[in-house]
C-alpha cells in the first residue's frame, strides 16, 4: 500500500472528529466543533499566504464547506418540502385521514391492531416522513387500537419501530437518508440502497417481533394494561404531541371537504404507481430504469402536481396563495430537519477528496481518507472489528437526538476506512446509516423528535419507550452487523 504523508491539516482533522465524537457521549451539540473545524482547516490550508489572508481564507472556506454541503443536499431537502406541502394540502380537506380510514376495520383485536396500525405508519412514514406521518396515523389509529385492547405503550413501540425506525432508517422512496450517507462515502446512492434495505428491514423485523412478544408477555402478567377508558379516548388531557409535531400537522376544522375522498383515492394511487413502476424497470427493463436522482426528481415533481389539484379543488381562484401557504410550510419543516445537518455535513464532506477540492482548491487532499489510508496499515482488514466498531461509532453518533446529524460521519468514515482496508464500503456505511438512524433517529435516544413524537402522540413517556426499544432493536442490529460481515 502506498505510504500517505500525514500533515498538520490531517492530525486537525482527526483532532476535530476526536471532539465531535466526544461531544456525541455527552449529548451535547456537535454543530460548533464542526464550524470551528472547518474554519481552523481554512486558517492552516492558507497559512503560507501570511496572517491576515490565512484568516480571510478560513471564513471564506467556512463559507464555501457550507454552500458545498448545501448543494449536495438541496435535492434531499427539496423532495421533502414538496412531499409536506402536499400533505398540507391534503390535509386541509380531510383527505389524508380518508386514506388511511379503511385500516381501522383490520383492527379487530390487540395483535392485529399492533401490526395494521404499524404496516400503515411504515408506508405513510416512507412516503411522507415520519414526522407528519406519526401525527396522522397516531391521531387516527391509536385511539382505535386501544379500543380493541393494545395497551398505550404498545401502540407507541408499533408507531415508533415501524415508523422512525424502520421507515427512515431505510428510507426507500425519499432516498434522502441514502443521498447524505452516500455523498459523504462518496459512493453512487443506487449502489447503497439496497444494504440499506436489506438492513433497515433486517433491524425492523427483528426488534418489531422480539418488541410485540415483549408487550404481549407483560399484557398476560398485568404489567401493561388496555386503557379503553383513558383520556385520549375520552378527549380530555391526555399528553399531547410536541409543538413541533403540532406546528407540523394542524388540527382541521373541515374534516372532509367535498374532494377529500377523490383526492384520498388519487394520492395513494398515484405514488404507489410510480414505486411500482420504478420497480418493474429496474428489474424489466434496466435500460429506463429510475435510479437516484432522477428517482427524486419523479416523486418531486408528482408531489408538486398532486399540490396543485389538491389546492386548486380545495381553494379554487384562491388556489395561487394556497399554494405559496402549502410550499412556505414544507420549505419550513425541510430547513427545520437540515439546519443543524449542513454545517456537520460541511465538515466531513472535507475528508473526501472531490468536496476537500471544490472547497480549498484544486489538490486538496481528502483528510479522511488519508487518514484511513494511515489507519488501514494498522487494522490491516479486520472486517469484525470494522463492522462492529462502526456500528458502535454510528450508535454513538445518534445520541443527539438527530440521527442525520451523524450520517456524514458515519458515511466519510466508512470510504476512509473501510476503502482503504479493502472491504465493500457501501455494506459498511448502509450499516452506520441504519445504526444511526435506529438510536438517534428515534428508537434509543429519550431526547430524540422521534420518540418525543411518537410517544406525545400515544400518551406514554419519552423514556419508558426508549426502555422497552433497547434490548428489541439492540438485537436487531447485531443480527444486521452478522449480516453485513457475510456481505464483505
Amino acid at each position: 500500500m502506498e505510504q500517505v504523508i500525514l500533515t498538520t491539516s490531517h492530525w486537525i482533522f482527526l483532532l476535530v472528529i476526536l471532539t465531535i465524537l466526544g461531544f456525541m457521549i455527552f449529548r451535547r451539540d456537535v454543530v460548533l466543533p464542526s464550524i470551528i473545524g472547518v474554519f481552523i482547516l481554512g486558517i492552516v490550508y492558507n497559512t503560507g499566504e501570511g496572517p491576515l489572508n490565512a484568516i480571510i481564507g478560513g471564513s471564506q472556506v467556512v463559507f464555501g464547506a457550507f454552500l458545498n454541503a448545501g448543494v449536495e443536499l438541496f435535492d434531499i431537502m427539496l423532495v421533502i418540502a414538496l412531499m409536506v406541502a402536499m400533505l398540507k394540502s391534503l390535509q386541509s380537506q380531510g383527505a389524508d385521514k380518508l386514506m388511511i380510514a379503511p385500516m381501522k376495520k383490520l383492527m379487530v383485536n390487540p395483535t392485529a391492531a399492533f401490526f395494521v396500525m404499524g404496516a400503515t405508519m411504515y408506508v405513510a412514514a416512507t412516503f411522507f416522513w415520519p414526522t407528519p406521518a406519526v401525527a396522522l396515523v397516531g391521531t387516527v389509529l391509536i385511539p382505535v387500537a386501544m379500543k380493541m385492547g393494545l395497551p398505550a405503550m404498545g401502540a407507541a413501540v408499533s408507531i415508533n419501530l415501524f415508523g422512525h425506525g424502520m421507515a427512515l432508517s431505510g428510507d426507500l422512496v425519499i432516498q434522502g437518508a441514502t443521498r447524505l450517507t452516500s455523498s459523504a462515502a462518496g459512493v453512487d446512492s443506487t449502489v447503497l440502497l439496497p444494504y440499506t434495505a436489506l438492513f433497515s428491514l433486517t433491524v425492523g423485523a427483528v426488534a418489531i417481533t422480539i418488541a410485540f412478544f415483549m408487550v404481549k408477555r407483560d399484557m398476560k402478567r398485568g404489567i401493561l394494561k388496555s386503557e379503553t377508558n383513558s383520556t385520549i379516548l375520552d378527549g380530555g388531557s391526555a399528553p399531547s404531541p410536541q409543538d413541533e409535531v403540532a406546528a407540523t400537522v394542524e388540527e382541521v376544522e373541515e374534516p372532509h371537504g367535498k374532494h377529500a375522498r377523490f383526492l384520498s383515492i388519487l394520492v395513494p394511487v398515484t405514488l404507489f404507481a410510480i414505486v411500482a413502476l420504478m420497480i418493474y424497470r429496474a428489474f424489466f427493463n434496466p435500460e429506463q430504469a429510475i435510479r437516484g436522482g432522477d428517482a427524486t426528481a419523479l416523486l418531486g415533481g408528482t408531489a408538486v402536481t398532486l399540490l396543485i389539484i389538491a389546492t386548486f379543488l380545495k381553494e379554487g381562484s384562491k388556489s395561487i396563495e394556497g399554494i405559496v401557504s402549502h410550499l412556505r410550510e414544507g420549505f419550513f419543516f425541510a430547513i427545520k430537519i437540515f439546519a443543524p445537518v449542513i454545517p456537520i455535513a460541511a465538515f466531513f464532506f472535507l475528508g473526501h477528496p472531490d468536496y476537500a477540492g471544490i472547497v480549498l482548491g484544486e489538490g486538496a487532499p481528502g483528510f479522511l481518507f488519508d487518514l484511513g489510508s494511515a489507519l488501514a496499515n494498522y487494522i490491516d482488514g479486520n472486517k469484525i472489528t470494522l463492522t462492529f466498531g462502526m456500528l458502535i461509532i454510528a450508535i454513538l453518533s445518534g445520541m443527539d437526538g438527530s440521527g442525520f446529524s451523524g450520517l456524514p460521519l458515519v458515511g466519510a468514515l466508512s470510504a476512509g476506512l473501510g476503502g482503504s482496508a479493502g472491504v465493500n464500503v457501501a455494506v459498511l456505511a448502509a450499516l452506520g446509516q441504519v445504526a444511526a438512524i435506529f438510536a438517534g433517529g428515534g428508537t434509543l435516544a429519550a431526547w430524540a423528535f422521534g420518540v418525543v413524537a411518537d410517544a406525545g402522540i400515544a400518551g406514554v413517556k419519552p423514556i419508558d419507550l426508549v426502555r422497552r426499544n433497547f434490548i428489541p432493536v439492540m438485537i436487531g442490529l447485531f443480527v444486521a452487523a452478522i449480516i453485513a460481515l457475510m456481505l464483505m
